[in-house]
């Protein structure tokens, strides 16, 4: 066998590997359902369950002017409850809910002067939905935006997002202005209020979904280069990473859909992706499709989607079932580009 013979049977082999196994769910198998319609339609924000109940938290308004929403959905009453807005407004970030508490992770905030931007932000606070207290937390060592927060074992893990360059004199992102993808992975550990620096993500991207399933994080498309889609390429990439010996793991079954800007959420050890963005010179669209990943099979499964096209749309699991709150249904940018809708969408996991 020559060596580029042998090259070539590598290459095919891990071509093999991470060739995406996709099945489909028949669409009468699946159980899809109505939420009461989110109160103020919204993109950009984000969700997360703590106690039983869904919290939204975010916003975007015209402008680039941060909402700073603080939402309570609680699935026994099928109603929203709006709590005091976030003690700093800002939009794009990281959520994670422990023992309870939800942490808020970095963001984008409006600069206090110049034009509109995206300024990065290390701001880290936690949100007690028992009192609907708020309590400012360690900086984070990386301001950073459409990052991922994970938790495992007690610690929170925020892992890639958007921000500038080293050395940079740029104090926001903008589409016209220089700044990256970030690979960047710190650590918070609430029990001693510090961070620590892990392995950095083998690619650096933003707007991923992430989730955790047997003790293992697993970070799933998003974007690449920039934090605007206008200005960036979206991933099928799948990567994993094992706290227990600080590594990044080998080639998983890629994406079927690359997308960024989706809502995601974790159950029975799989990880469901839903809705999300795509941008080209030809053409800007949203998603409808709902894949689900299960790690153990390395395998993922296409669900009937959602009847609602939309990207920056927030969503969890709460009680056995995935929420699909909000979100923008064009991949806008331009004045009056903006659909925003009030849907919200359940599926019932049941049988999945």
């Amino acid at each position: 066998m020559t060596t580029t013979t042998g090259t070539r049977r590598l290459r095919a082999g891990l071509l093999a590997l991470a060739a995406p196994t996709l099945l489909a769910v028949p669409a009468g198998a699946q159980k899809w359902g109505r939420g009461a319609a989110f109160p103020e339609a919204s993109e950009e924000i984000y969700g997360i369950a703590a106690g039983g109940k869904l919290y939204v938290l975010g916003g975007l308004a015209p402008g680039w002017k941060p909402k700073g929403l603080v939402y309570e959905y609680d699935p026994a009453r099928d109603a929203w409850t709006k709590k005091k807005p976030m003690p700093l407004r800002s939009h794009h970030v990281a959520l994670a809910e422990l023992r309870g508490k939800i942490y808020v992770l970095g963001g984008f905030t409006l600069p206090a002067a110049g034009p509109p931007a995206w300024q990065p932000i290390a701001n880290a606070g936690v949100y007690d939905p028992a009192t609907a207290g708020w309590k400012g937390l360690a900086l984070l060592p990386t301001p950073r935006a459409a990052a991922n927060a994970v938790v495992v074992d007690g610690k929170i893990h925020v892992i890639g997002g958007a921000g500038l360059h080293p050395g940079s004199k740029e104090t926001a992102v903008h589409p016209a202005r220089p700044h990256r993808s970030l690979p960047t992975h710190e650590v918070y550990d609430p029990a001693t209020d510090q961070w620590s620096v892990r392995s950095p993500m083998p690619t650096a991207r933003n707007h991923a979904a992430a989730g955790e399933v047997g003790g293992k994080i697993y970070v799933i498309g998003g974007r690449l280069g920039a934090a605007f889609i206008s200005r960036a390429s979206n991933t099928d990439i799948v990567e994993v990473y094992d706290p227990a010996t600080d590594q990044w793991g080998a080639l998983l079954a890629p994406m079927p859909t690359p997308r960024s800007a989706s809502a995601w959420g974790v159950a029975k050890g799989r990880i469901y992706v839903a809705g999300g963005e795509e941008r080209s010179r030809r053409f800007q669209r949203t998603f409808r499709a709902v894949e689900v990943y299960d790690p153990a099979a390395n395998r993922w499964t296409e669900l009937p989607p959602m009847e609602f096209a939309r990207h920056g749309l927030a969503g969890d699991v709460v009680n056995g079932k995935l929420h699909l709150v909000s979100g923008d249904a064009a991949s806008g940018g331009a004045p009056g580009a903006h659909i925003e809708t009030d849907v919200h969408e359940v599926l019932d996991l049941e049988g999945q």
